[in-house]
């Protein structure tokens, strides 16, 4: 700190600061260059004690640069900290990779120890080869049991897509399709016996026979040719002329109504069109 003693001015406290700061930095160079001398004298390399003395004085330079002309005290103290970590930060780097080196040759010793052939009977290698075989099986087996996916058959999976069953379930389907079409068709084709009465001011009474799936007006035709022989208006008429009237409602011809379904009692209006009025005549079915 003489050096700069006669342009530097500066409290006590400062100069006080700096020549702490100068010890530690001569006691960082003392120690860096012990590490240097023990590193090249045990491996023998000069070139990385040269290459480590270099740095040190490029960071010397670079310092000496930046602090060249007038320069503040803070500045000053806080370049120099910075060349102080760097210095640092290199050397625990050089600590590290020797460190590293280290291990390395103690790990190289350690493997050179073991690789010894030790005179043995012919099945103690049968023996270890099982053994060995055991070991690697026992030593695999949580591994694959760690890695392996399969499903959970407690997890209710009806819900996800299964071409499988949908087959089967359209199979099914089409399975129970035709068997209600032929039922239905059974059905429609078995005999039906309907007791009527045509009402004209007294009640007619009479009995039918037609199919269960006749439609409404399969029923009425079958009705009119029955009464026709009878009644004069019921012979004049046509099928499109008649209203099948169940209680109170009127049905149409092409309905395939109660006569599938159920045996009740069953009205027949019969409509007569006469130029100045209209007369309905009462057919009612039971």
């Amino acid at each position: 700190m003489s050096g700069m003693g006669d342009g530097y001015v500066g409290t006590a406290q400062d100069a006080v600061r700096i020549r702490r700061l100068e010890k530690q930095r001569e006691a960082e160079r003392k120690k860096i260059q012990e590490l240097k001398t023990k590193t090249a004298s045990s491996k023998g390399q000069p070139g990385l004690l040269q290459f480590g003395s270099s740095t040190s004085e490029i960071l010397e330079t670079a310092f000496k640069k930046e602090t060249v002309g007038l320069v503040s005290r803070d500045e000053y103290v806080e370049k120099r900290v910075n060349i102080r970590t760097k210095i640092e930060e290199e050397e625990k780097e050089k600590l590290q990779k020797l460190q590293q080196e280290e291990e390395e040759l103690q790990l190289q010793k350690l493997k050179k120890r073991k690789v010894k052939v030790d005179p043995r009977l012919s099945f103690c290698d049968d023996i270890e080869n099982n053994e060995d075989e055991e070991n690697d099986g026992a030593k695999e087996k949580p591994r694959l049991g760690r890695w392996k996916f399969a499903k959970d058959p407690t997890v209710e999976t009806s819900f996800l897509p299964d071409s499988e069953r949908e087959a089967e379930e359209q199979a099914e389907r089409e399975r129970l399709r035709k068997q209600w079409l032929l039922e239905q068709a059974r059905i429609k084709n078995e005999p039906l016996q309907i007791t009527y009465s045509y009402w004209d001011g007294t009640g007619h009474r009479r009995v039918i026979q037609v199919r269960k799936g006749d439609s409404i007006g399969e029923f009425l035709r079958a009705v009119q040719q029955q009464l026709a022989p009878e009644f004069r208006e019921v012979r004049t008429t046509s099928v499109e002329n008649l209203l099948y009237v169940k209680e109170d409602l009127i049905i149409p011809h092409v309905m395939i109504g109660p006569l599938y379904y159920v045996k009740l009692l069953y009205l027949i209006w019969i409509k007569l069109f006469y130029p100045v009025c209209f007369f309905s005549n009462t057919v009612s079915m039971s």
